[in-house]
């Protein structure tokens, strides 16, 4: 007999008290031990539509839900008497009869009851003025297409005449295939194409989504003792594809925040140690705090094997690159800070007394051109590509500013002082000839991040199937200047896979923070990145925004609105409140005071959860996720940030600076879950002009 684990049961254990979740937990082992004969007092239900549903006796209140057949035992959920037993009596378990899947299909008509449960006949309505009927939106399809999509057959005549209201209200009652399908239809006209079938209807990509077969005892104890990541074991079918494809070059996932990225990269390095005893994985993304949260997720889904967690490598790009200089050199590198090159750009230029363009030019141009690209010559520096620049200069204006430049890299080198940049390329030197690479595979998170010099190095540090993987988003850029991937041999043309179901943000609030990028946009290798296709799995309210008069008024307006969140069950680890830069954490800190809560600062260490509201800038907002975001101080002059435009030099960089200052801000909007409140002080920025607009 086949012992399976839904969703529904995990959702279901993590509302439990601790004590319920441990005495469920242990109820859980007994029936998997034996299925058969567990010693645990259970009773058919007879009043559920599905007759294979049973009752297994917790405690004095609590029930696990079982369905049990000849074939299969599925924990499908647990809850308090009166609640476990109303779940299962208005829901069925069956394999879709077109698509083969299971589904966990909630009784037609009893969802219809539930609806009408307050409409009393004998209460007359007052007169109300004749409306005119909204179009049924699915009227155009047939009951044999909404079959080939995973709609149950009790369903299909609702569903065809269904308005648009009446779709975003009863959408979450169906499979999630059937209503994603569906919603693809609303918005583009065009039905996906279904999930082929297989023979084995637990195998059905569709039913991996929501139901697992565990295969030991293990398997179940590394499912129930975290606190429960649907992530960790159950993957949409296009995440699974993704991950369990084999590619024989450079491959690349992209995708609007929320559709799951990092967790394709995560299960990505996973597979790779799992598959192959010998797979020596680095698994990186830009910053500690988001290699941190990798590291956390990973021990997760490799809890139950060290010895396979301890073969993968976690770090941000530049300790990576840190620790391999160190391997081949014997020494670690001593970095550079950004204010120490500039002071040797400044020297240079008195040295040589070079007089032709302005210094923050040349401090620029060597960020940007000269360091990101590890120029270390006059005929390379002439023919470097310079997107991003509109500045072109001609042939005389270069050769006249490399005497600078080579100056600023022989003071630094002098020192002992090497850049970020210098160590990455040291790296690649080290590793591009080497027959042994240090690693089987390399996977980065955040690849939209990454630099000329980092992807050249990630290029050089693993060969062969499956070496190279990226996981990004091109609207999340905000730190690097566009740039050819293909040209430095990293070509991901043919293996580029894009996400496009959101499981963290709610409609309401994607299609918010969308409004502050473009619809497409197109990498310099020609490769687009459509956000258009992007669906939202589940409803919420529209974000909020306040113009407030000076600081005293927003922190007060903030203070509110965390009062209202409390008051609605939100929690306060379950907030988070972020600004452009630190120097206005001392609002935010304020606003939570007023508040009534203790607020706790981001940093880039990983932290235990905390029953605190954080704050932190928005650079520390990747990788998390809270119900409730606050972007709060978004002053005209705080977003964007007035003295990164101060530093522009020119009209493209300009321009660059604004665009990463919007993504920055969608990243911190798109951090948000349910509810989202945004505020400044007028006259408040720009961008929230933008995302105040609808596209329609």
């Amino acid at each position: 007999m086949n012992f399976h684990i839904a969703d529904s049961f995990t959702a279901a254990l993590a509302r439990l008290t601790g004590q319920e979740q441990r005495q469920a937990k242990t109820a859980a082992f007994d029936l998997q031990l034996n299925p058969a004969q567990p010693g645990l007092q259970m009773h058919r239900l007879t009043n559920s539509r599905d007759p294979n549903f049973w009752s297994v006796r917790v405690n004095q209140d609590i029930r696990i839900i079982i369905h049990k057949t000849e074939a299969s035992f599925m924990l499908a959920y647990v809850d308090h008497h009166d609640k476990a037993y109303a779940w299962a009596e208005r829901r069925r378990i069956e394999a879709h009869p077109r698509t083969g899947a299971i589904q966990i299909v909630e009784v037609h008509e009893l969802v219809q009851e539930a609806r009408s449960l307050f409409d009393y006949a004998d209460v007359q309505p007052a007169p109300q003025p004749v409306a005119k009927p909204e179009p049924a939106i699915f009227s155009g399809l047939t009951g044999d297409a909404l079959l080939d999509i995973g709609v149950p057959q009790d369903w299909a005549a609702d569903v065809l005449g269904w308005t648009e209201a009446q779709f975003f209200e009863r959408a979450e009652h169906l499979p999630a295939e059937a209503a994603e399908a569906l919603l693809e239809y609303a918005s583009t006209g065009q039905l996906p194409a279904p999930q082929p079938a297989t023979v084995d209807p637990f195998a059905h990509p569709d039913t991996l989504r929501r139901v697992q077969t565990i295969a030991s005892e293990e398997e179940l104890r590394l499912a129930l003792n975290f606190p429960w990541d649907k992530w960790s074991v159950f993957l949409h079918p296009s995440q699974r594809d993704v991950v369990n494809r084999d590619f024989t070059g450079p491959a690349r996932v992209t995708g609007t925040a929320g559709t799951g990225k990092t967790i394709v990269a995560l299960h990505r390095a996973t597979r790779a140690v799992r598959d192959d005893p010998q797979a020596r994985v680095l698994l990186t993304s830009f910053s500690r705090p988001l290699a941190n949260a990798l590291r956390a997720k990973l021990a997760i889904l490799l809890a139950d094997d060290a010895a396979k967690l301890g073969r993968v490598s976690i770090a941000s790009f530049e300790d990576a690159a840190s620790e391999l200089h160190q391997l081949a050199t014997g020494r670690r590198p001593m970095l550079a800070s950004v204010e120490v090159q500039q002071a040797a750009v400044d020297r240079a230029i008195a040295e040589v007394g070079y007089t032709d363009l302005p210094p923050r030019f040349a401090f620029s141009e060597w960020r940007h051109v000269v360091d990101a690209w590890n120029l270390t010559d006059l005929d390379s520096y002439a023919n470097v590509p310079r997107i991003g620049r509109k500045n072109r200069l001609g042939s005389k204006q270069r050769e006249k500013l490399w005497p600078v430049m080579e100056a600023a890299r022989q003071a630094l080198a002098a020192r002992g002082l090497l850049t970020s940049s210098q160590v990455y390329a040291a790296v690649e030197a080290n590793c591009q000839p080497r027959d042994e690479k240090p690693f089987t595979h390399v996977i980065v998170d955040e690849a939209q991040d990454l630099g000329v010099a980092e992807l050249r190095m990630m290029g050089a540090l693993a060969s062969g199937l499956n070496a190279l993987f990226f996981a990004g988003d091109l609207g999340q850029r905000i730190f690097q200047l566009p740039f050819s991937w293909a040209a430095l041999g990293v070509d991901v043309r043919g293996r580029s896979s894009s996400l496009r179901i959101n499981y963290r943000t709610s409609r309401q609030i994607r299609e918010a923070a969308d409004r502050l990028l473009p619809p497409k946009v197109r990498d310099v290798d020609g490769i687009e990145d459509d956000r258009t296709g992007a669906q939202s799995v589940f409803e919420g309210p529209s974000p909020t925004i306040d113009e407030c008069a000076d600081e005293a008024s927003e922190i007060e307006t903030v203070a509110a609105r965390l009062g209202t969140a409390l008051d609605e069950g939100i929690v306060a680890g379950e907030i988070g409140v972020f600004v452009r830069s630190s120097e206005y954490l001392p609002r935010a800190r304020a606003a939570v005071a007023a508040a009534g809560l203790e607020a706790r600062q981001l940093t880039e260490q990983v932290e235990e959860a905390s029953d605190r509201v954080s704050i932190g800038t928005m650079h520390l907002a990747k990788g998390l996720e809270f119900k409730l975001v606050v972007v709060m101080a978004c002053d005209d002059e705080a977003l964007p940030l007035q003295s990164r435009v101060d530093e522009a030099t020119d009209e493209d960089e300009l321009s660059t600076i604004f665009e990463t200052e919007r993504h920055l801000f969608y990243v911190a909007c798109t951090r948000a879950r349910d509810w989202l409140h945004i505020c400044g002080i007028k006259p408040i920025s720009e961008f929230l002009g933008d995302i105040r607009v609808s596209r329609e």
